[in-house]
């Protein structure tokens, strides 16, 4: 099965700015492999980009959570 972001220019989904994010981010909305795409990210703490539909921050974010909830 094949991502939304399928085929289209990576550097979309490398922004410089929170601008630039959300247009990355609405790519990932409704995509069929995001909540994978998101688990992978998260697994293999990447640290840049857009994954998921979820920025660097965001998965920090979701990741300090998921530790003070364990």
């Amino acid at each position: 099965m094949l991502g939304a972001c399928h085929g289209l220019n990576a550097g979309l989904f490398y922004p410089d700015n929170d601008e630039e994010a959300e247009l990355a981010k609405s790519v990932c909305e409704g995509c069929v492999v995001q909540p994978v795409c998101l688990d992978f990210a998260l697994t293999k703490r990447e640290k840049v980009g857009v994954w998921g539909g979820a920025t660097e921050r965001e998965r920090r974010r979701m990741l300090r959570q998921r530790r003070l909830t364990a």
